[in-house]
């Protein structure tokens, strides 16, 4: 066993002592970080609007702020982004992390001295957690890959733009540069495509001990180092990976494809970041669900899904919320967000300590007939059919046809197989009954004859690769919607 591993079991322990600290007590946790983000906003143009120095509870903030979105929040936002300051937190931000936007183009998200620092711990702690667990620690000896989006950024009043993942990549600790990669040449490069060819080249004869990012564009480098070895396991390029770190994506989709691919199981580790905060990472390799980061300047509020659109839904704090229930994530940050809707939506696996998984998103779920279909629902039958079927998918998504061709409306699965089941209509049958089972009005909607049993439709080889190309969204942090409410994407794949 080498010094730094050694050196990181010790760290390990206590970073994990210092998380028992504020997970044994969340209820005070959140209401000190509520009352910090106040104190410290009072004077900014947000603050003085909403009368923040009158503000002494949950209940006065509630009543005097209202639950915005990136437009509604916008106003605001754009002063910030022309340099001025003390408009959504004290100062300027130091970074605006650039995320696509669904109707305004580009969204400009701060990131703040006070917010920046919890998107790296985060990160690093997640591992150490693995680590004070699971006692592995020899990883850290070997090479560690991050694909990522370019570091590359712009200035402009003082303030620096980039992607979250090209603005995180400025801040990896000294002790872990030499085991980095890609270097730093090769994260520069803008084109996917060229991106990961130029990482195979980098990495293929290095000893890669942990791979990190998007399961769906890890897959596409996985492939492509295949192709440059003559069709090898990855477990036999890189003889001592057995760590892989995700987020953005629910991995079970593609875990039977990444164990055939790397030729056995892997330890893996969720996390759930997004350019607003990073709220939640796996914290035990046994329990279900991420540890939600608490004590990280971010407040949270959750409004039950089936409550959100209605008009003034009751927003629940950490002391109120249950086991299972669909609940919209509302955030206020020490970056400036106030009462925000980031627009995925959670369920509690564990109350303590407080465990979540993401359930998809508000906006991406199917109700084209009353049945409310969420991500969650759709992956675990997902799940629930690979496992008995022995098949292997790439991608998949779920659209509404309202009115097909012929016999009754139906929802339709576009899969894209790398292994196809022996017997699809089973297949179906499988995924249907899944989801009889787990939404009380998709099944009444099947019984009552509204709508028929789901429909596979088979995607051609790299066919959700190349409509993300054509959409420019290919690779970095970009995924396909689990599911959506509209035939947009179905009918684009299909054509």
């Amino acid at each position: 066993m080498s010094i730094k591993s050694i050196a990181a079991k010790i760290f390990a322990r206590k970073i994990y002592k210092q998380t028992l600290k504020w997970a044994n007590k969340p209820v005070q946790t959140q209401q000190e970080i509520f009352k910090s983000l106040i104190e410290n906003a009072q004077n900014t143009e947000f603050g003085k609007d909403h009368h923040f120095n009158q503000i002494k509870t949950f209940e006065d903030f509630q009543k005097r702020v209202p639950v915005r979105d990136y437009e509604d929040l916008k106003p605001y936002v754009e002063k910030v982004v022309k340099g001025e300051a003390d408009i959504l937190w004290k100062g300027k931000p130091l970074y605006f992390a650039k995320t696509s936007g669904t109707t305004s183009g580009a969204k400009f998200i701060p990131l703040t001295k006070e917010s920046m620092p919890y998107h790296i711990e985060a990160a690093r702690n997640a591992i150490l957690h693995y680590i004070n667990e699971t006692g592995k620690a020899d990883f850290v000896d070997g090479k560690m890959i991050f694909l990522q989006g370019s570091p590359i950024l712009t200035e402009k009043y003082g303030i620096k733009f980039g992607r979250l993942s090209g603005i995180v990549a400025h801040f990896v600790p000294k002790y872990l540069q030499k085991n980095r990669m890609p270097s730093w040449e090769t994260n520069c490069i803008e084109d996917w495509e060229t991106k990961v060819d130029a990482i195979v080249d980098e990495t293929i004869k290095e000893d890669m001990s942990v791979i990190s990012g998007i399961p769906s564009w890890v897959q596409m480098y996985f492939e492509r180092l295949q192709q440059k070895s003559g069709g090898k396991k990855i477990s036999e390029i890189f003889k001592n990976f057995n760590l892989f770190i995700y987020g953005g994506v629910n991995y079970e989709p593609y875990r039977a494809k990444f164990e055939q691919m790397i030729g056995k199981k892997v330890d893996s580790i969720e996390l759930f970041p997004a350019s607003e905060g990073f709220f939640a990472y796996q914290d035990s390799q046994k329990e279900k669900g991420m540890l939600l980061l608490l004590n990280s300047g971010i407040f949270y509020e959750f409004i039950k899904a089936d409550e959100f659109f209605s008009e003034n839904p009751k927003g629940y704090t950490i002391g109120e919320v249950e086991i299972g229930v669909n609940y919209v994530l509302i955030i206020s940050t020490n970056a400036g967000l106030w009462r925000y809707n980031i627009g995925d939506t959670v369920q509690f696996t564990s109350l303590a300590p407080y465990r979540v998984i993401v359930s998809g998103r508000i906006k991406h779920y199917i109700s084209a007939f009353g049945e409310h279909v969420i991500a969650n629902e759709v992956e675990n039958a997902m799940k629930e059919a690979v496992n008995a079927t022995n098949i292997v998918i790439n991608e998949f998504t779920v659209a509404p046809q309202i009115t097909p061709a012929s016999g009754l409306p139906y929802h339709e699965w576009l899969i894209e197989f790398e292994k196809e089941p022996e017997n699809m209509e089973a297949f179906a049958e499988t995924i249907d009954n899944s989801m009889r089972k787990q939404n009380i009005y998709y099944d009444d909607l099947i019984t009552g004859n509204v709508l028929r049993k789901v429909v596979i439709t088979k995607i051609s080889k790299n066919g959700f690769q190349d409509y993300m190309k054509s959409q420019g969204k290919l690779g970095g942090q970009n995924k396909i919607p689990r599911l959506s409410n509209n035939r947009d994407i179905a009918d684009n794949l299909i054509k």
